[in-house]
């Protein structure tokens, strides 16, 4: 099991934003969370990759403990485990987040040399393996800003690779994209996921999370309404709020 987070509650000012969501991924699975906006779901993945802090909760990453409970204390671990953690992790956001003044080449390169400690060598000819894994060798000298929404998007999934993450977290991948665009982000994930790369997404993609992921979780009000395999959750739920988020998501 690569993640376990236990009782995370999370609120800002008066509102509660989670409130007791416990979640496991094992290692090679893709699990999809789902739900309407407001939902928590995007604060969830902040909250497991340290963007966030939990109010209350336990979260466990790759065999490290990120936060326990201590009585009525929530306590983080170390910095140099939090580090650890971090390293094992990979996020990709709604908007790229590419820096603009630098080549897509280098975007991918400097990841490697500043955070890996790797030579610039082997981080150039890591970069162009990723660039040619999401189809834009030939934009290794272009920058960001020369880029569609949905290469920007693949470029951001190289540099997410290029720190060798043992589980890779989407937030809305395809949101910020014209819909022409989605289907070359969804076909790079898909691949990753015949590779056994182990991902949670955060998607609005009903027909993606079907036949991508192996489990889908839907949430509602910072709660966990339902969780099962695509098929149980998407297809024949019995869960009446479910259903209904999915007959007012197809319209």
């Amino acid at each position: 099991m690569l993640l376990k987070a236990n009782h995370l509650e999370k609120g800002f000012g008066d509102t509660d934003v989670l409130n007791n969501i416990s979640m496991e991924v094992n290692e090679g699975e893709v699990v999809a969370i789902i739900g309407p906006s407001g939902s928590g779901k995007s604060t969830l993945l902040r909250c497991l990759t340290q963007l966030e802090r939990v109010d209350r909760g336990e979260i466990t990453i790759c065999g490290k403990r990120m936060v326990e409970m201590k009585g009525e204390k929530v306590v983080h671990a170390d910095n140099q485990t939090l580090h650890e953690i971090i390293l094992d992790v990979g996020l990709v956001f709604q908007n790229f987040n590419l820096f603009p003044h630098m080549s897509v080449l280098k975007n991918i390169v400097d990841a490697q040399v500043h955070v890996l400690k790797l030579d610039k060598k082997s981080a150039r000819q890591k970069a162009l393996e990723l660039l040619d894994k999401v189809n834009l060798r030939d934009k290794a000298s272009a920058y960001p800003g020369e880029l569609s929404g949905g290469q920007q998007q693949r470029i951001a999934i190289a540099r997410a690779l290029a720190l060798n993450p043992r589980i890779l977290f989407f937030d809305e991948p395809t949101s910020a994209l014209d819909p022409e665009l989605i289907g070359e982000i969804l076909k790079v994930i898909r691949s990753l996921a015949q590779e056994k790369m182990t991902m949670v997404i955060v998607t609005h993609e009903m027909a993606f999370a079907r036949d991508v992921a192996d489990r889908v979780i839907f949430m509602d009000n910072g709660v966990i309404v339902e969780e099962g395999t695509p098929e149980e959750v998407l297809m024949n739920t019995t869960n009446q709020r479910t259903r209904e988020f999915l007959q007012r998501f197809h319209g």
